[in-house]
């Protein structure tokens, strides 16, 4: 029985050369972060101090939002809570609309993904305008991200080149990168400029300052929140962290994971409201407080979107980011859509093979695949187990379990050998869809044993 992610995974891998590009593409950034944390003697200890510093704070975080929201508001800023996304949302409009603005430009948030807050202020009459590269792109190509730090990375620059001939009136035919990221820059010039408010997620939220802290490499960020007098942060809970001197360990972690580099060119900390500006900051819940109450699986809130876990992972450079059914991909992606909604969500369990690289690579030892592990262990009782994995795995217990039968199977293996290919090759044989099957030995490896132990 197929899933939903391995029938988009097939329909990926038909065009070959695109999907063989993706792999290239992503492990070559999975090759600079292996560079760049080689050249860190104390590596390991940063990880070590990351995943610390976050069970910490996730264990402290009533003391350390409330210690947040005291400073913030001491700074100047207006603090709001939200439980969920349809009052995230309710309250990113109330701003807006007391503030009577309509044009709201806004650097990558994946907090707003998640929310649906695009869809929800278009709605209402809010023209909404992403000022990251790829998710202006992706907007204008009315796309959603397939990656949670290069969202347009399966798009080819030819198909960019395409659109904007669409929307910006570029020269027809020309893709050459930087006459198209001049272009998008011309474009986004006039959005910055005219835009009555700004928005921006938040990568770390520090509780002994009230500061918000964002990391790009293009300044967008910067330029959103420069010249409108509104500024709305919106961050999810456990993006906080204790003090600078934490907020120094992942930002030494976060650009070596996501991208090979050794910072984010920018990283900007937002304290207090610039002259003539009004800063809101809105903390968001959304099922995080839930999680933590499942041993299990709080680990995953350690969590620092760098999205390393995509770049190693094979099934995820191999079927791309609209494989997953969940709005983020990936092992992390397979992970929180589980706790969001393991019924809905559960056909991603499947797109893991299991090697663990993303445990290994996560910059704050986040069991990424111990966990989908234990999902899977789940799945039969939340009644989304695959039935013809069932059926087989209750025909080898029996099998196993009798030596006798087990061992004449053996005997009468190598017959499959010789039998036509469609009786080998056939919708009941989801392993030879993929790949051919092993050639049977002539003698099995118990008989061989057998016989050797006797002839010595």
């Amino acid at each position: 029985m197929s899933t939903r992610h391995s029938i988009a995974a097939a329909h990926f891998l038909e065009n070959e050369r695109q999907s063989a590009w993706h792999d290239e593409t992503l492990w070559l950034v999975r090759q600079k972060r292996d560079k760049v944390s080689h050249s860190l003697p104390e590596w390991e200890r940063l990880r070590d101090l990351a995943s610390e510093i976050k069970l910490y704070s996730n264990s402290h975080l009533d003391t350390l939002l409330e210690e947040f929201e005291r400073n913030a508001t001491a700074n100047g800023a207006t603090v709001h809570w939200a439980k969920d996304a349809d009052e995230h949302n309710r309250i990113v409009y109330d701003i807006l609309a007391q503030h009577g603005a309509k044009n709201l430009i806004k650097s990558k948030s994946m907090l707003t993904e998640e929310c649906r807050m695009n869809a929800f202020l278009m709605a209402r009459g809010i023209d909404v305008i992403e000022s990251d590269l790829g998710e202006r792109i992706l907007q204008l190509m009315h796309l959603e991200p397939s990656h949670i730090v290069m969202p347009a990375i399966h798009i080819k620059r030819e198909e960019i080149a395409k659109m904007m001939v669409r929307e910006m009136g570029t020269e027809p035919g020309n893709s050459d990168p930087t006459y198209l990221t001049h272009a998008a820059r011309k474009n986004l010039r006039e959005k910055f400029l005219h835009a009555d408010a700004a928005l921006t997620g938040a990568n770390f939220a520090v509780a002994s300052t009230g500061d918000i802290v964002v990391c790009t490499n293009e300044g967008n960020a910067d330029m959103c929140t420069s010249f409108p007098k509104l500024h709305i942060a919106t961050f999810g809970m456990e993006k906080i962290v204790p003090n600078l001197e934490s907020l120094g360990v992942f930002t030494r972690l976060l650009a070596r994971s996501g991208t090979g580099q050794p910072s984010t060119t920018y990283t900007s900390h937002y304290r207090r409201p610039m002259n003539g500006q009004d800063f809101h900051i809105i903390i968001v819940d959304n099922g995080r407080s839930d999680i933590l109450a499942m041993p299990d699986h709080v680990r995953t809130l350690n969590c620092i979107r760098c999205g390393e876990c995509m770049n190693t992972c094979p099934v995820y450079r191999r079927s791309g980011g609209y494989a997953y059914t969940y709005f983020i991909p990936g092992p992390i992606g397979i992970n929180l859509g589980m706790l969001k909604d393991p019924k809905t969500y559960a056909d991603n369990v499947a797109a893991c093979s299991l090697c663990l690289s993303c445990s290994n690579v996560c910059p704050a030892k986040v069991d990424l695949g111990e966990q989908i592990y234990r999902w899977r262990q789940k799945l039969d009782s939340l009644g989304r187990a695959n039935r013809e994995k069932k059926l087989m795995s209750l025909g080898m217990k029996y099998l196993m379990e009798r030596p006798a039968l087990f061992n004449t199977a053996l005997r009468f293996a190598p017959v499959v050998n010789h039998l036509p290919r469609p009786l080998i090759y056939n919708s009941l044989n989801a392993w030879g869809k993929g790949r051919e099957l092993p050639t049977f030995a002539k003698e099995s490896f118990n008989t061989m044993w057998k016989n050797n132990k006797v002839n010595k």
